[in-house]
C-alpha cells in the first residue's frame, strides 16, 4: 500500500513526499489506518519498522483536522523513556511536519532547562518528552495538560525496564480522561504488564500485533560465529577487514567496562570509535551520536542500558561482541540496522561463557541463527596489544591480596640473594644443594 492511497491532509502528504516515504511498512499498514478512524491503538512493533513515521503521520493528521490551536496549551504529547530516542522522533517529526507548521518541543533532561521551560512558557502544539523533567515543568506549572487531545507512548515495554512507570502513571492521570483524547502505545512486545496499561488508560485499544515470524527484520543477515573469548578481538578485526561495506558498525557488550576496553582496543589499532555510557554528559553523548551518524566515527561501542533510544540509519553491521542474556535484547541490538526498508549485517559472537544464552535467543526468535565455526584466515593476530593509561586505571579497585601483602615486589636481578638466604648467611649456614635433605619443621 502506497502512502498516496491514505486519505491524509495536503500538508501531511508534502511532508511524506520531503522525507522520500512511498510504501506503507506492515506497522504502518494496519495501524495508520485505525488511528485515522480515531481508534485507540496498541502496537507491538521493533524498532526501525517505521512506528515512528506511523504515530506522528496519524497524530498529525489529527491535530490538522481538528482545526488551528486554540491556547497556549498543548494538544498532543508523546513520551519516551531516552533522551536519545526524544531527539530522533523530534527531528522525525520536523521532517514529516515541515509543511504543518506546529510548534514542536523536545523535553529531556541534562541541558537547556530554561530554555525548555520558556518554551513551553510561550506556547507549543506538540511536546515530545522523557517523564521526568516533564513532571518537573508540570508540578512548577510551566503548562497543563488539560488540553491534550492525543497522547502516544513510545517503546512502552522500556518504560517498565528503566523504572519510568510510576512517572508515566502519573502523566496519564494528569491528561484529560481517555474518552476525550487519543492514546496510541508501542512496543516491542505486549506483554500482559503492557497490555495493563493499555486497559487502565486507552479506550478499548486495538491490537497490531507483527507476526512472530517477523521478530526481526526480514532485511537483516544474521550469522553467528563460535569462537573462544580470547580470539573474539581477533576475529572482529578479521571479519570487519573482509566487509568492505562495514562503514558504520554498532558493537555491543554486556558490560561498562567491556565497553571501554573494547573501544580502547580498536583506538590503539587506528580505529575510529567511542563508546556510549549512562555517565558521559549528555551534550557529549549527543555529539558522540552526531559525529557517527555523520560518519566521523566508524564504530561505535555499547551496553543494552547506554544504548536505549540511539537510532541511527545507516547503521551497516550489528556486532553482538557479547552474545546478551535477554533474548529481548537480541532483537532491539540487530534491530538498529536494516532500519526503513535498508538492509544490514548482525554477526554475533558466541564464546564459551556466554553460548549458554544462545539456546533461548533461538527460541524467542523463532529460528536458528546461521552458525559458522572460523578457521585460521578469519582472524587478525598481528594487532597492537592496548594498555589502559594510569588515569583510566586510577579509579580501578586492586585485585585480591594475600595477608600481609603490601606493595608489589620488584623484580630481583638473576642470583640475587633473597631474604631467605641472606638470614641463612647471616646464621652461617651453607647453601644447599638440590640433593640435600630438606629441613625439618623444628629447624
Amino acid at each position: 500500500m502506497k502512502f498516496s492511497e491514505l486519505n491524509l491532509p495536503e500538508a501531511v502528504q508534502q511532508g511524506i513526499a520531503a522525507v522520500g516515504f512511498t510504501d506503507l511498512t506492515p506497522v504502518q499498514e494496519q495501524s495508520i489506518p485505525l488511528a485515522l478512524a480515531g481508534k485507540d491503538v496498541a502496537a507491538q512493533a521493533q524498532t526501525g519498522t517505521g512506528k515512528t513515521a506511523a504515530f506522528l503521520i496519524s497524530l498529525f493528521a489529527r491535530l490538522l483536522r481538528g482545526g488551528p490551536r486554540a491556547s497556549q496549551g498543548p494538544r498532543a504529547l508523546i513520551m519516551a523513556p531516552t533522551r536519545e530516542l526524544v531527539v530522533q522522533i523530534a527531528e522525525d517529526a520536523k521532517g514529516l511536519g515541515a509543511f504543518c507548521d506546529f510548534k514542536i518541543q523536545a523535553i529531556f533532561g541534562g541541558v537547556d532547562y530554561d530554555k525548555q521551560r520558556q518554551a513551553l512558557k510561550d506556547g507549543v502544539d506538540i511536546i515530545i518528552a522523557t517523564p521526568g523533567r516533564l513532571i518537573d515543568y508540570a508540578k512548577q506549572r510551566v503548562f497543563n495538560f488539560d488540553r491534550i487531545e492525543a497522547v502516544v507512548i513510545d517503546e512502552a515495554d522500556r518504560m517498565f525496564d528503566m523504572g519510568f512507570i510510576k512517572d508515566l502513571r502519573y502523566i496519564l492521570r494528569k491528561l484529560p480522561p481517555f474518552e476525550r483524547r487519543q492514546t496510541m502505545l508501542f512496543s516491542a512486545t505486549l506483554s500482559r504488564r503492557v497490555m495493563e496499561l493499555a486497559w487502565e488508560f486507552m479506550d478499548l485499544a486495538e491490537k497490531v500485533k507483527i507476526a512472530p515470524e517477523k521478530v526481526t527484520a526480514e532485511q537483516v543477515e544474521e550469522i553467528l560465529y563460535h569462537v573462544s573469548r580470547r580470539e573474539k578481538f581477533g576475529l572482529l578485526l578479521g571479519l570487519l577487514q573482509r566487509e568492505a561495506d562495514a562503514s558504520r558498525v554498532l558493537l555491543f557488550v554486556n558490560t561498562k567496562r567491556e565497553a571501554e576496553h573494547l573501544a580502547g582496543r580498536l583506538q590503539a589499532n587506528g580505529q575510529q570509535a567511542a563508546i556510549i555510557s549512562g555517565d558521559i554528559l549528555q551534550k557529549k553523548r549527543m555529539s558522540i551520536l552526531t559525529d557517527f551518524k555523520e560518519g566521523k566515527l566508524r564504530f561505535l561501542v555499547a551496553t543494552d542500558v547506554a544504548s536505549r533510544g540511539i537510532h541511527v540509519d545507516g547503521v551497516t553491521h550489528v556486532v553482538n561482541y557479547d552474545l546478551p542474556q535477554d533474548p529481548e535484547d537480541y532483537v532491539h541490538r540487530i534491530g538498529r540496522t536494516a532500519r526503513a526498508g535498508a538492509s544490514g549485517k548482525a554477526i554475533s559472537f558466541a564464546d564459551e561463557d556466554l553460548v549458554f544464552y544462545l539456546a533461548d535467543i533461538e527460541a524467542y526468535i523463532g529460528h536458528p541463527i546461521p552458525a559458522v565455526f572460523p578457521v585460521d584466515e578469519d582472524f587478525v593476530t598481528n594487532y597492537q596489544p592496548y594498555a589502559p593509561s594510569r588515569k583510566a586505571a586510577k579509579g580501578r579497585k586492586p585485585g585480591p591480596t594475600k595477608p600481609g601483602m603490601g606493595k608489589p615486589a620488584k623484580v630481583r636481578e638473576e642470583g640475587a640473594a633473597t631474604p631467605r638466604k641472606r638470614a641463612r648467611r647471616r646464621r652461617g649456614g651453607a647453601k644447599k644443594t638440590s640433593t640435600e635433605a630438606p629441613e625439618s619443621s623444628g629447624s
